[in-house]
């Protein structure tokens, strides 16, 4: 795949390999860590719903972890949407079309 380009977005646009096994990285990463965040939800109500007094101070901890985990997760859709951007913009810089830049607005004369 390195080295090959993605033409599917519809407006002509090539994305090089390499940047679609960075996006597919990261979003198994996401994936991961949503599924490690539902196992640690499920661990926190049942250990809620037992009443338990060494399962509840547990929770304290295992809302740290998916606290945690939430704010991996923000990072890297953060880090996905600059490299989305990044590549989209680079992938039109050779466009002397005039044609719609992703993230960049037309501007009209006034």
């Amino acid at each position: 795949m390195e080295g090959d380009t993605f033409s599917g977005l519809g407006n002509g646009s090539q994305i090089d390999g390499k940047v679609l096994q960075g996006f597919q990285k990261s979003f198994v990463q996401v994936q991961n860590i949503l599924d490690q965040n539902r196992l640690l939800i499920n661990e926190i109500n049942q250990n809620h719903e037992s009443k338990i007094p060494d399962n509840l101070s547990r929770n304290v901890g295992l809302i740290r972890e998916l606290n945690n985990n939430i704010r991996r997760v923000v990072d890297l859709y953060s880090d996905l949407s600059t490299s989305f951007t990044k590549s989209m913009d680079a992938s039109s810089e050779g466009d002397s079309s005039g044609a719609f830049k992703a993230g960049h607005k037309r501007h009209r004369p006034g």
